[in-house]
């Protein structure tokens, strides 16, 4: 992490006052507890609501029993009880997912038990909402990317959220920013929902890209994303 980073970020972040705050995953580096607390003394730091969900680097490395008979230990009693949170108001849904799994130690997956959550979840609600998809690992990847990164299962998944009206996927694991179309991806006749994956706001671990964080405007029809850059200098 970045220490110089934090009081900045949590500033800018407080002064936008959003109405939801999303983080998508690897709050820590090793799954340690005491990386969780301080986590947890970051995000204390920020507005809520919160989205929070957990990341590859969030499941124990080095201890091998903690990584398969309980791997979500230390997010679920530090960071949040819930790993797949949700988040409804008069304009948006919020639905977070657990991508992270402990048999592989980068890529991710989501199954149908998920899937079925998630959409009994999102499909009631009514179209004018903007539904929003947050996983740690992503449904698409920049050009020349490594396509192993993107989520295990996710043409079953688009095809899930396609059905349930989702407009927009959120989401982290590579580093840096990117936008595309789901269409593009996943042709399903009719819908073309929004992909949108985060840098790293305060990590030191880059990707030839800077620290920064996305902010998503909605007005009326029209959705703005400004992604603000951490400058050192």
């Amino acid at each position: 992490i970045d220490a110089r980073t934090l009081q900045p970020l949590s500033r800018l972040i407080e002064s936008l006052e959003p109405h939801v705050v999303v983080v998508s995953g690897d709050l820590t580096q090793r799954a340690r507890a005491w990386q969780f607390r301080e986590a947890r003394a970051f995000l204390d730091t920020l507005p809520h609501p919160q989205i929070v969900v957990p990341g590859n680097h969030d499941i124990p490395l080095e201890n091998v029993w903690k990584r398969f008979a309980s791997p979500l230990e230390g997010f679920r009693s530090i960071i949040a009880r819930d790993v797949e949170p949700f988040y409804v108001d008069e304009e948006i849904a919020v639905i977070g997912l657990n991508t992270a799994r402990s048999l592989t130690w980068k890529a991710g997956r989501l199954n149908e038990e998920q899937l079925a959550k998630a959409r009994a979840r999102l499909a009631p609600l009514p179209s004018s909402l903007v539904k929003i998809v947050v996983t740690h690992h992503p449904f698409d990847v920049p050009p020349g990317g490594d396509e192993n990164d993107v989520v295990g299962r996710s043409r079953l998944a688009m095809a899930v959220f396609a059905a349930a009206g989702a407009d927009l996927f959120l989401s982290g694991h590579l580093h840096v920013s990117h936008t595309a179309r789901t269409a593009d991806r996943y042709p399903i006749e009719g819908r073309s929902a929004l992909v949108i994956h985060a840098g790293t706001a305060v990590s030191t671990r880059q990707r030839g890209e800077g620290n920064s964080f996305n902010v998503l405007r909605l007005e009326g029809e029209t959705l703005t994303l400004v992604r603000f850059d951490w400058d050192p200098v």
